[in-house]
C-alpha cells in the first residue's frame, strides 16, 4: 500500500489534480510518488508546460491554500461516486462504499490517505521543476 503519512503533501496532491484538470481538462495523475520533502505527479499529456502555464498552476493551487476550505471525508455508494473520476481507486478501496474526500466545493476524490482538516494548514505551494517525455508530463513540487 502506498504510504501517505505527510497529510499536508497529499493534500496538496488533490489540489495540483484538481487545478490540472481545470486548467487543461487532463485526467488527474496517473502516478505520483508524495514524499515530505518534495514530490511528483505524472499527467497524461501532449507538451511540456509554458513558464506562464506553470505560474497559472501555482497560483491556482496557492489560492485554494489561501481559501481555507474545509478537507472533510464522506462515504459514497459505488453509485453514488460513479460521477467521479475512478479511474485510480486507491488499493484498498474495496466493498460496496468509498471514502471521498471533499475539499469545499474545490474537488471530491476517492481515497485513503491523511489529510489536513483544512487547505490554509498546507501553507506555501511550489513547482519545482517539470519535464515531458513520451506523452508523460511530470510535475515536481514542494511546499513552504
Amino acid at each position: 500500500m502506498k504510504d501517505y503519512s505527510d497529510p499536508r503533501m497529499h493534500t496538496a496532491e488533490h489540489l495540483l489534480n484538481r487545478a490540472m484538470v481545470r486548467l487543461f481538462g487532463c485526467g488527474r495523475a496517473f502516478s505520483s510518488h508524495i514524499e515530505k520533502k518534495k514530490s511528483k505527479c505524472d499527467y497524461r499529456f501532449s507538451r511540456p508546460l509554458t513558464a506562464e502555464e506553470t505560474a497559472e498552476l501555482e497560483r491556482l493551487v496557492n489560492g485554494v491554500i489561501a481559501a481555507n476550505l474545509p478537507v472533510r471525508e464522506a462515504f459514497y455508494s459505488r453509485e453514488e461516486a460513479a460521477a467521479l473520476d475512478l479511474a485510480r481507486l486507491p488499493e484498498g478501496a474495496a466493498g460496496d462504499s468509498l471514502r471521498v474526500i471533499l475539499i469545499g466545493d474545490y474537488d471530491a476524490c476517492p481515497c485513503i490517505g491523511p489529510h489536513v482538516g483544512a487547505t490554509g494548514e498546507i501553507g506555501g505551494f511550489k513547482i519545482v521543476s517539470s519535464s515531458f517525455e513520451d506523452g508523460v508530463l511530470r510535475v515536481r513540487f514542494k511546499l513552504a
